[in-house]
């Protein structure tokens, strides 16, 4: 594998307190290489995605070591975190979250504007033409179809030229045939910029599409299982 880009070590999180403290990771080790591709399996309420939010500064562990792209979490405060994901990673979930009274353009630009980046709109209209919603900018999320909606998400995620890419079930909302394109659209954005990409899914054939998957299971990993690296049907870049 190459030089690690995500690092976690003995990570363990607890969520709820008292007798209610749900023990959601356990002494997790995690290393995940520059460029690399990785599945994310297991059933409901194994970890998957608190794993994700651990890994995205999201979500602060009890114990361990968080070490991204050269930061520590566990050294940094909220602000600096949500700083440098806002640098550094791209987060696209199943639900979408884009703001129902901003247009497409809106929601990919704002968080730029955000961000103090003089050059928002033209940035964020040179994502969404990259997705293929170069007619549909002016459109609102309420006019635009599932998977118009998940376009703008990913022009969105993928506009500060983040490092790492994550995706929580990012086809979850969507039916088999547009599913379908946004996992090669996800993939083909990948591979086109040299990100990490950490994809949680439910659906083995996507996770064997990555270089390697992990499986959760009761809040530990384990298995790490290498696969070709090899995708099949490739979208056109």
């Amino acid at each position: 594998m190459t030089e690690a880009l995500i690092s976690l070590s003995e990570v363990d999180l607890r969520l709820g307190s008292g007798v209610n403290a749900v023990h959601v990771l356990k002494s997790v080790d995690l290393d995940i290489g520059e460029g690399e591709s990785v599945g994310v399996v297991g059933p409901s309420g194994s970890g998957k995605t608190t794993l994700l939010m651990v890994l995205s500064g999201l979500e602060q562990p009890d114990s361990g070591v968080v070490n991204v792209a050269g930061a520590q979490f566990h050294a940094m405060d909220e602000d600096a975190i949500a700083a440098f994901r806002g640098r550094n990673i791209g987060i696209v979930f199943q639900s979408f979250h884009l703001i129902p009274n901003m247009t497409a353009l809106e929601n990919v630009a704002v968080p730029l504007e955000l961000a103090g980046r003089r050059d928002a709109f033209e940035k964020a209209e040179a994502e969404l033409v990259a997705v293929g919603l170069k007619d549909r900018m002016t459109h609102y999320p309420g006019q635009l179809s599932g998977g118009e909606q998940q376009r703008v998400a990913i022009a969105r995620a993928l506009a500060p030229d983040p490092k790492i890419l994550i995706a929580d079930e990012p086809t979850g909302n969507l039916d088999g045939a547009t599913g379908h394109l946004i996992s090669d659209l996800l993939f083909a954005k990948q591979r086109e910029r040299g990100m990490t990409f950490v994809l949680v899914t439910h659906d083995r054939s996507l996770a064997e599409e990555c270089d390697r998957q992990v499986a959760v299971d009761s809040g530990r990993v384990e298995v790490q299982d290498r696969t070709t690296g090899q995708r099949s049907g490739q979208a056109a870049e």
